[in-house]
């Protein structure tokens, strides 16, 4: 509800401000969360409240990063960074779990979250010594509403028809996908017939593909086409995916192999691909555009989870990663035959590095 909205003050304001505003108001939130749970008066809707006030912040931070990246990186090298970033995040992925359970078993949690603050305040540091470039917006009459902004946003996405189906793919994908990975425990369970020890060799598949998927792209950079090299991983995301779905009961280890290829292939992938979204659309736009990916995206999950779990009643948990997979694999191969698609990085060409 709140990324369109986002999208548009993004692009108004400073994005290093926005940056700085939104870590900050997720360190107040966890320290007056601390202060609650030292005093032992802690209730459930104050965890709902810092998870709003998470969600929130984030929903202007993430944007306001891609755009600013944008700014900051030459064209050439945007797949790179995006794939670095692809890695840390998977690499929070794969520590933040267990050190979390580690940290509960030793120290009191409101001291945890004093640490959470402590990793806010080393976000925002950096950011009150580097300059963030600022896209110029037109200075002539009457500055529009922010609808008005809204609404340009939305109008530009729709008419550019190559950005607007790969908008549509990545909340289809997610859509899919989402119940698929959710579903990860019960098909080592129920179906491959294991337990805690499985299901933590199939996540750490997971985690350690995606670390080292972002690196690769990180270090190669991808194909002179970042649509190709999107499209190509996106298709060998969809071949794990059926890989998983049609393995059989005995080959668990086939299962993890193909899971890790998926994860590897996912920041390739997803780097390439905002990095042609970060190449392509104005600066002044990007803030928009940016949230309402994000925020159709994040529609798609809460529906997808919806069906995941009467569906694989129905028909077995394996069905999700044979659709998904399918899916993902159709979509790719059919955008690579999508002259608007293919045309996208066209406008890049047109603009300087």
């Amino acid at each position: 509800m709140i990324g369109p909205f986002a999208g548009a003050f993004v692009d108004r304001w400073s994005r290093r401000v926005v940056m700085i505003v939104a870590d900050g108001l997720i360190a107040l939130a966890i320290v007056a969360m601390a202060f609650l749970y030292a005093q032992g008066v802690v209730e459930f809707w104050h965890i709902y409240a810092l998870m709003f006030v998470r969600s929130a912040s984030g929903a202007f931070h993430w944007p306001a990063m891609q755009a600013s990246t944008a700014l900051m990186v030459p064209k050439k090298h945007l797949p790179r960074v995006s794939g670095l970033n692809q890695s840390l995040h998977g690499l929070a992925n794969i520590v933040a779990p267990p050190l979390g359970a580690l940290l509960l078993e030793l120290i009191p949690i409101q001291n945890i979250l004093a640490i959470d603050v402590g990793t806010a305040v080393i976000a925002i540091v950096p950011l009150l010594f580097i300059p963030i470039p600022q896209p110029p917006r037109s200075s002539l009459g009457e500055k529009p509403s922010v609808l008005a902004d809204m609404r340009e946003g939305v109008g530009f996405l729709w008419g550019w028809k190559g950005v607007m189906m790969l908008v549509a793919m990545a909340m289809f994908i997610n859509l899919l996908a989402t119940p698929a990975m959710s579903l990860t425990p019960i098909l080592v369970t129920n179906y491959f017939g294991g337990g805690a020890r499985e299901l933590a060799i199939l996540q750490s598949a997971m985690g350690f593909g995606m670390v080292l998927g972002g690196l690769a792209l990180g270090a190669w950079g991808g194909f002179k086409s970042k649509v190709v090299t999107g499209l190509a991983a996106l298709v060998m995301e969809g071949v794990g995916l059926l890989v998983v779905g049609f393995a059989p009961k005995n080959g668990f280890l086939l299962a993890v192999g193909a899971v890790f290829f998926f994860m590897f292939m996912n920041p390739i992938s997803n780097g390439s691909l905002i990095a042609v979204l970060q190449s392509a659309i104005p600066p002044e736009m990007q803030g928009r555009v940016f949230t309402l990916l994000m925020s159709g995206s994040a529609a798609m999950t809460p529906i997808g989870l919806v069906f995941a779990g009467p569906v694989a009643d129905l028909l077995g948990v394996q069905i999700w990663f044979i659709v998904g997979g399918v899916a993902i694999l159709v979509m790719g191969s059919v955008a690579f035959l999508t002259p608007p698609i293919m045309r996208i990085e066209d406008r890049v060409a047109e603009t300087p590095e």
